[in-house]
C-alpha cells in the first residue's frame, strides 16, 4: 500500500522500493540498499539520484565509502503542495481553455469511483444549493472515506447547502447521514423506496443507479445532464414532493 502511494505521487517503482528500505534500515550503502530493496546496483544509482533531486535522500561520504540516508517522510507532503502549486499556476489558463468549448446544454456519463470524484467537483464548482431526491446515503460507502471529509469541510466553507429527501430505510440503516451540516431532510415513505437517486443543482442533474442504503454499485455510474431549463423543472418536482413530506429535519 505505501508503495502504490508513493508511485501515485510521482516516484518509479524502484524509487518507491529504495525509499521504503531507507526509512527502515537507515543509512545504507549503495550495496547494500541493492540487496535490501532487491534493486540491480546499477539502477540502485539512478534511482538514488533522482530521490536526492526530490528532496526525499541525502548522500554522505564516510571514509571514501558512499552512504544514503532518507530524509524525512514529510517531505512528500511537500512535493504534493509543490506539484498543486504547479498546477494552481496553469489552472486560470486551463479553464479558458475548457470554458470556450462548453456549451450550454450537454449530457456526460461519469463511471467509476474516479467519477464520482467528478460530480463531487462539480458540486463545489457549481456553488449553489443541492437537492437530493430519493437519497440513499450512499456518500457514506466506504471507498469514499477519505475524500468525503475534505469535500465537506470545502462545501461548508462555501456555504452550499443540502436539501434531501431521503428514502424511509436511510432513518435505521444510514443515521449517520442525518449528521451533515447545513442540512434540511425529510423522507419518503416505505413504498417508494427505489433503486436510483436524482441530484439537482444549479444547471446540473444527475442520476445515478443499483444504489442502495450507505453503498454505490461496485462500477457507479452517473448520468449528468447540463441544462439550466431541465434542471428549473426538476427542482419543481422536488418543491411539490418536498411540501406534501410533512416537517422538515434541520441540521445547521
Amino acid at each position: 500500500m505505501p508503495n502504490s502511494a508513493l508511485q501515485e505521487i510521482g516516484l518509479s517503482p524502484n524509487e518507491a522500493k529504495i525509499y521504503e528500505t531507507l526509512l527502515r534500515i537507515g543509512r545504507a550503502s549503495i550495496n547494500s540498499l541493492s540487496v535490501e530493496a532487491n534493486v540491480h546496483r546499477r539502477n540502485v544509482y539512478d534511482s538514488v539520484s533522482k530521490l536526492v533531486n526530490k528532496g526525499l535522500a541525502a548522500e554522505e561520504y564516510v571514509a571514501g565509502t558512499r552512504f544514503v540516508k532518507p530524509i524525512h517522510p514529510s517531505r512528500l507532503l511537500d512535493i504534493v503542495r509543490e506539484k498543486e502549486a504547479r498546477i494552481n499556476a496553469i489552472l486560470p489558463e486551463l479553464k479558458k481553455d475548457f470554458e470556450k468549448k462548453i456549451v450550454s446544454e450537454q449530457a456526460v456519463v461519469y463511471r467509476g469511483i474516479e467519477g464520482f470524484k467528478s460530480y463531487l467537483s462539480d458540486i463545489l464548482a457549481v456553488n449553489e444549493q443541492v437537492y437530493f431526491i430519493g437519497a440513499k446515503a450512499f456518500w457514506l460507502d466506504a471507498r469514499l472515506r477519505f475524500m468525503l471529509p475534505k469535500f465537506d469541510r470545502q462545501r461548508i466553507s462555501q456555504g452550499i447547502h443540502f436539501r434531501h429527501i431521503y428514502d424511509h430505510e436511510v432513518k435505521s440503516l444510514q443515521p449517520d447521514i442525518l449528521k451533515l451540516r447545513l442540512n434540511e431532510y425529510k423522507f419518503f415513505p416505505p413504498e417508494y423506496s427505489s433503486t436510483m437517486a436524482i441530484d439537482i443543482f444549479g444547471d446540473h442533474v444527475v442520476t445515478f443507479y443499483g444504489v442502495k442504503p450507505g453503498q454505490l454499485p461496485e462500477e457507479p455510474v452517473q448520468f449528468t445532464v447540463i441544462s439550466r431549463q431541465i434542471a428549473d423543472g426538476y427542482r419543481k418536482y422536488f418543491d411539490c414532493m418536498w411540501k406534501n413530506l410533512g416537517n422538515a429535519r434541520k441540521k445547521n
